[in-house]
């Protein structure tokens, strides 16, 4: 999910190995869950393991599963990757990382036109084994954990399940679904997530429009805004908490203020709603003339659709914008949400006083120039860095 390399099996399994980063060694009754991190030497004696990483060239002598000559300076303690049959090692959960996703499925029943992570028709036999036996390697104390796609309730009772492992095995932990909510209409399914009882779980589920026809449009799906709608109705009848994530863009900055009435007027159950800045990939970039837009050309817009839900009683944040491109009364509702992994400063922004509270930048942005003409550093005097509110939910 997060990095990828190759390298080169000696003894190569028939299937993909998932298992937990080991810099030390382990005990032996432990070593099945672990892949050992090692030079040349110490793979002759790493039996019992569930797989090696050797930094060196392959010892001959070695009796498991190894990959050798491969890139393994980004890996910790703890982390965990999967290796599979043709050497690619991915990196799946990082222990340091407060941005952890589970990348539930690559199908989907929308076609966003934005959406970063295209939708692919591909068999996934195995995968909620897969993902649970993930869940099972993560650390007890990870903090956040995000669950994406695709769509994550197309694996209908195997997200049900997922959610339950989460629940014992990762007690304190927050977890955080990214869907469409088109399949929660079904009451029986938002039963079954309610019924599951995580302690710290919420939905976020995307609305793009105050009507079914920009909505519908966004999404490409005619029919979409009601199973939506419905969709969040029923999880809110089962006090499953949800919220509503709406990305801000050519196709939909002029009816945001409309929106947040909507909102306020249909949806008042959410636990809060974020104003999210664009992401340029997926399909983002071919449709990028119809979808870019300066963030300083919709401050209008999102200055009244914030403040309003604001004054309503209503929680609600801004996602993915940087501090300078935003007006001062705004900066208390900014958060730092891009994942670490795909997030950059540019060299503009290296005598900014408020860097480290300001969210950056999607290095995708970076690479195509969609950033705002208002990026600019601000200086220490007349900035409110210390009362800025910032958290580190990734997206």
């Amino acid at each position: 999910m997060i990095l990828g390399v190759h390298g080169r099996w000696l003894h190569p399994p028939a299937n993909a190995i998932i298992g937990r980063v080991t810099l030390t060694g382990t005990s032996e009754a432990d070593r099945g869950d672990h892949i050992l991190i090692c030079d040349t030497e110490g793979a002759c004696s790493a039996c019992g393991y569930a797989a090696v990483l050797c930094k060196g060239d392959a010892p001959q002598s070695a009796q498991v599963p190894l990959i050798h000559s491969v890139r393994v300076d980004h890996l910790s303690a703890d982390d965990v990757v999967s290796i599979d049959p043709r050497g690619y090692l991915r990196t799946l959960y990082r222990r340091t990382s407060p941005h952890n996703w589970i990348f539930a499925t690559d199908r989907c029943n929308s076609l966003c036109l934005m959406c970063s992570q295209p939708p692919k028709d591909v068999d996934e036999a195995g995968i909620v084994d897969r993902h649970l036996r993930l869940v099972d390697l993560m650390h007890p104390d990870t903090k956040d954990l995000g669950i994406s796609g695709g769509e994550p309730s197309l694996l209908g009772d195997g997200l049900v399940r997922i959610i339950k492992a989460c629940r014992d095995r990762l007690p304190r932990t927050s977890v955080h679904i990214l869907s469409n909510g088109r399949l929660f209409r079904d009451r029986s399914f938002a039963a079954a997530i309610a019924s599951v009882a995580h302690p710290d779980l919420m939905i976020g589920v995307p609305l793009y429009a105050d009507n079914d026809r920009d909505h519908d449009y966004v999404v490409q799906s005619r029919g979409a805004f009601a199973e939506t709608l419905e969709g969040l109705h029923n999880l809110a009848a089962y006090e499953v908490p949800v919220e509503i994530r709406v990305v801000i863009h050519r196709a939909t900055y002029e009816r945001l203020p409309q929106l947040a009435e909507f909102l306020y007027r249909n949806v008042t159950f959410a636990s809060q709603v974020a104003l999210m800045g664009l992401e340029i990939t997926g399909y983002t970039v071919p449709n990028l003339s119809e979808l870019w837009i300066d963030p300083s050309d919709y401050t209008d817009q999102l200055r009244d659709s914030t403040l309003f839900l604001s004054a309503r009683g209503m929680s609600v944040w801004i996602y993915n914008h940087q501090l300078c491109a935003l007006p001062r009364e705004l900066w208390p509702f900014a958060r730092k949400t891009i994942s670490d992994w795909k997030n950059e400063y540019m060299p503009i922004c290296d005598g900014c006083s408020v860097r480290d509270e300001c969210g950056g930048f999607f290095a995708s942005a970076v690479v195509r120039r969609c950033v705002s003409r208002c990026i600019a550093p601000i200086t220490r005097a007349g900035a409110t860095a210390g009362s800025l509110q910032t958290a580190t939910q990734g997206t």
